[in-house]
């Protein structure tokens, strides 16, 4: 194998942790909205929860994304 295919094969799998934190996104929002919903009083004492998770999430998603573009340029 060329080392040129194996840049791109490890940039592909490294952006797999991006679809991961998708998932993890859909995730997080959809149990907040449900929880919202049954319980509405108590949503304002999650947000600040919901908003670390969001964070967080999206952090690695971005991490790997960095990763991906480090082995393709590098």
């Amino acid at each position: 194998m060329e080392a040129e295919a194996a840049k791109y094969i490890g940039a592909g799998i490294a952006c797999l942790g991006m679809a991961g934190a998708a998932m993890g996104l859909g995730t997080i929002f959809s149990s907040f909205l449900s929880g919202a919903l049954r319980n509405p009083s108590a949503a304002d004492g999650q947000f600040g929860r919901l908003i670390f998770g969001f964070a967080v999430t999206e952090a690695l998603g971005i991490f790997s994304l960095l990763i991906a573009f480090l082995i393709l340029f590098s």
